[in-house]
């Protein structure tokens, strides 16, 4: 199931991987105060997402967006990726669900990564706020990009795809 708390949390519960130990790294360095690739990320305009190639397979989708009502998300699941989510700036609820407690919307997209999962009130929530990540596997589907409280908040995020296997 998903693991969530902070990068030192994070780092001691993932994968013992080459993939997972660079991911980390690339995390070290964008929360460095006044490295490059910070002050990149957390440029990154509202709306936009920049694609950062890391080594092994893996990339980050470094991203900024105003966090949304629930009815405008939805459920996704992915096959050939692992999901490593930082909130760089900002805060956002996501829902999370183990895939066999959901119901298939969309089937798969290879071209995409994704599965879209009709709407389920059986989920658990889960807060994130600046410095905290969440890494999901392929059995969970989760829905990101939530407001917290009434108002939007901007968020400044990296979502790196670690690949499966």
């Amino acid at each position: 199931m998903a693991l969530y708390g902070s990068l030192a949390t994070l780092r001691q519960q993932a994968p013992k991987t080459e993939v997972f130990a660079a991911a980390f790294a690339y995390l070290e360095e964008l929360t460095r105060p006044g490295s490059a690739a910070g002050e990149r990320a957390r440029s990154v305009a509202a709306g936009k997402v920049g694609k950062i190639d890391l080594s092994l397979g893996a990339f980050s989708l470094e991203q900024a967006y105003e966090t949304k009502v629930r009815a405008d998300g939805f459920f996704e699941s992915h096959r050939r990726y692992i999901d490593l989510q930082f909130v760089l700036e900002g805060e956002e609820l996501l829902e999370v669900a183990d895939i066999s407690r959901m119901k298939v919307r969309a089937p798969y997209d290879a071209e995409r990564d994704l599965i879209t999962y009709e709407d389920s009130a059986d989920v658990s929530l889960l807060r994130l706020f600046a410095g905290e990540a969440a890494i999901f596997f392929p059995e969970d589907v989760h829905m990101p990009t939530l407001r917290i409280r009434s108002a939007p908040v901007l968020v400044h995020k990296c979502v790196i795809k670690l690949p499966v296997g």
